[in-house]
């Protein structure tokens, strides 16, 4: 068994597309529309599905946002170097919430950015 993926209902996919793409850095797999179920899927990660975890963009046609709800935590992504990553999504429009720096209680390197959705997505540095 694997992780497949992660799905996050989007108020508007081109806005979600561009971040996830443009600000983190993802590629877009595939896309695709369903007229009768009103709704388009879109894919999103850093490498093929077939080894690799990605994100689900649900895009239902008639809803413009959604609430994350008081459920859903984060979407975690390992970055070689938090502070330098912190940097560079900033650089390209990306909405940090918790800057760079220790965890609470710990010593592990961490950071928050914000999708357009009010998602949360985590950074973490590379073990060692």
């Amino acid at each position: 068994m694997r992780l497949l993926h992660t799905m996050l209902r989007v108020g508007n996919l081109e806005r979600s597309i561009e971040f996830y793409t443009h600000v983190l850095g993802m590629h877009l797999l595939r896309q695709k529309d369903y007229p009768d179920g009103r709704f388009t899927l879109a894919f999103v990660g850093y490498g093929d599905e077939k080894d690799n975890t990605v994100i689900e963009l649900t895009h239902n046609w008639d809803t413009e946002s959604y609430n994350p709800g008081e459920g859903y935590g984060h979407i975690a992504i390992e970055v070689d170097d938090v502070y330098q990553a912190v940097d560079t999504l900033r650089e390209r429009g990306g909405k940090v919430i918790r800057e760079a720096g220790p965890m609470n209680a710990g010593n592990t390197i961490i950071a928050f950015v914000e999708d357009p959705d009010g998602y949360a997505i985590e950074l973490l540095g590379k073990k060692s």
